[in-house]
């Protein structure tokens, strides 16, 4: 079946609710009625208390979720379109599968939650607090993480598409063999960070300080970003 024909399709098993603003008590008996997946557009969930609700594969499209609750929510493969979510919780969700593309997610929180191949594409995550989360397999693309608590994460091996790092806490994690397609790691939190094989070249890696140029020992960065390393350092090439 063809992308259309797959669209097509699904859109033939799901049910909408466009418009409304959702409480848990509603939402709870639009869960117990429904007979097909659920799709939500243009819908007000902000402030709401979603913890630990059974909401797999459900999708959302241009709905709002700023300060929600969905600890301990089921959200396996859902779909978030053009979502806004400024500090809703997420803590301990499961969202393996998950898609979130075009969202506005800043001080989210994702503690403990289960984000294996999960996937965030243009999205914004400033100050998104993903601690401790089971990440085999999770990708950003695009992606705004200034200020972002990374702590402890792998990339190893992807490639990075334009995501932005800077001030993000990224201690601990593991950006060997990772190849960054622009980006920036401007005054990230770098303690015990590894780089060895990546390729920098394109990246923002400017306000580095001293004890940190010894972590990309063994990564390949471009002339102009040496120069401007030694300049961080304090020395001037002639």
């Amino acid at each position: 079946m063809t992308d259309t024909g797959t669209a097509t399709a699904m859109e033939a098993n799901a049910s909408t609710i466009i418009g409304q603003t959702i409480s848990r008590s509603l939402l709870e008996s639009l869960i117990a009625r429904a007979t097909q997946r659920l799709v939500f557009e243009d819908c007000d969930f902000e402030g709401c208390d979603l913890s630990r609700l059974e909401m797999r594969g459900f999708e959302f499209r241009d709905c709002k979720f700023m300060e929600a609750s969905l600890f301990a929510a089921t959200l396996s493969q859902t779909i978030w379109r053009r979502c806004r979510g400024r500090q809703a919780d997420f803590e301990a969700a499961e969202l393996v599968d998950a898609q979130f593309l075009n969202c506005d997610l800043n001080n989210t929180k994702w503690r403990r939650a289960r984000l294996s191949s999960a996937s965030f594409k243009e999205c914004k995550l400033t100050g998104a607090n993903f601690e401790e989360v089971a990440h085999l397999g999770m990708s950003f693309e695009e992606t705004l993480l200034v200020g972002a608590d990374l702590r402890k994460m792998s990339f190893r091996k992807m490639q990075l598409q334009q995501l932005d790092f800077a001030e993000a806490d990224l201690s601990g994690c593991d950006f060997r063999e990772v190849v960054f397609v622009g980006g920036s790691l401007r005054n990230a939190h770098l303690k015990l960070t590894r780089f060895e094989g990546a390729d920098l070249r394109e990246a923002d890696i400017g306000g580095l300080k001293l004890g940190d140029a010894k972590l990309f020992r063994g990564a390949t960065i471009s002339l102009n970003q040496a120069a401007e390393l030694l300049g961080e350092l304090g020395i001037t090439v002639a």
